[in-house]
């Protein structure tokens, strides 16, 4: 295990940031799907939810190893993905997308 200024809680600091990171691209590639998808039924749109948010939390997992900080870490992923993400669509349209 690799110590960043010699401290444990620097190390658990950085997985937490890492795992953050690497689930907003997920969120993205996931908001890219279903821009793709734009005609989809309702259904198959919780369907894509669904698959992209199992496999942000299992990267999450992978990284951290604590299940009640991953589902954490994920909530607060796609809690601030999703305000950026209304944020810039109202700077770009002048009206919220949902």
């Amino acid at each position: 295990m690799v110590l960043l200024n010699g401290n444990d809680g620097d190390t658990v600091l950085m997985k937490k940031y890492v795992a953050l990171l690497l689930q907003l691209i997920i969120w993205s590639g996931f908001t890219m799907a279903q821009w793709l998808s734009g005609k989809d039924h309702f259904f198959s749109k919780i369907i894509l939810f669904v698959v992209f948010f199992y496999l942000a939390f299992l990267l999450a997992r992978m990284i951290v190893k604590s299940n009640k900080l991953t589902l954490w870490i994920t909530i607060m992923s796609l809690s601030t993905y999703g305000m950026l993400h209304l944020l810039l669509s109202y700077v770009m349209t002048d009206s919220i997308i949902l």
